[in-house]
């Protein structure tokens, strides 16, 4: 089992920024995938950026490409996302997402509200 606690989340103005953590407990050995996805009023939930545990490789949605940045400390088994340059667009739940790898399995955080005013 791993368990997941994010924070960060808050009220910020368009233009703003905010950091997102996300802190990993239990078997978290096993984690080679760390993420942030989020979902905002009446839509799906929607990738956002992902980091691999080793190598540090990191992908992003076309979205936040250029204004957020994904980036983990290994030895604290937390995964941040620096988010700049927001807009009311970016408003939603961000949850952060761990995938281990044997056996293969997919941990959610409980989410964290993030709300850019115009």
């Amino acid at each position: 089992q791993v368990q997941l606690v994010e924070s960060g989340g808050g009220l910020v103005q368009a233009g703003g920024s905010l950091r997102l953590s996300c802190v990993a407990s239990g078997r978290t050995f096993n984690i080679y995938n760390m993420g942030w996805y989020r979902q905002a009023p009446g839509k799906e939930r929607e990738f956002v950026a992902t980091i691999s545990r080793s190598g540090g490789t990191t992908n992003y949605a076309d979205s936040v490409k250029g204004r957020f940045t994904i980036s983990g400390d290994n030895a604290k088994n937390t995964v941040y996302l620096q988010m700049s340059s927001l807009g009311p667009e970016d408003t939603a739940i961000y949850y952060c997402k761990v995938v281990v790898a044997t056996p293969p399995y997919v941990y959610w955080g409980q989410g964290t509200q993030v709300t850019v005013s115009s």
